[in-house]
């Protein structure tokens, strides 16, 4: 479907305003964003489009694609089955990137470690000298 260039216009507009004092759009922003966007309607799918377009753009962050960004380098590292600590900080430190720091680095370690289990990823860790790094996230 054709959305007009006012109505897309208006919905970039409201984009910019939700994220004017951070750069950065959460899950829950980007939920509110797309039902504005359904109310001038504009689909889910094309409110995706205009949201990652914008945020290319104006240099914004965007949670979800952080997310499947960290998630494509743990599935990376993880081809073994297994992801050492240097991997995980090394996709940590992409996580951190990727989201403009704008998620605690405690948080990011959760949803790290809760990718790896939702994926039947392993963790290598412990060893002579090795530390307990993962069971302690």
């Amino acid at each position: 479907m054709a959305i007009s260039e006012d109505i897309k216009k208006t919905f970039i507009d409201y984009i910019m305003l939700q994220v004017f004092d951070d750069q950065y759009i959460d899950r829950q922003e980007e939920k509110k964003i797309l039902e504005e966007g359904i109310k001038k309607g504009i689909s889910v799918a094309d409110g995706l489009a205009i949201i990652r377009q914008v945020a290319a753009d104006k240099g914004l962050a965007l949670e979800r694609d952080a997310e499947e960004r960290a998630k494509e380098m743990l599935k990376h590292f993880a081809a073994d089955g297994k992801v050492d600590k240097k991997e995980f900080e090394d996709t940590l430190a992409i996580f951190k990137s990727a989201s403009k720091s704008k998620i605690p680095e405690p948080e990011m370690k959760r949803r790290l470690k809760n990718m790896m289990e939702e994926n039947g990823w392993k963790a290598k860790e412990g060893g002579l000298f090795g530390s307990k790094w993962y069971s302690a996230i």
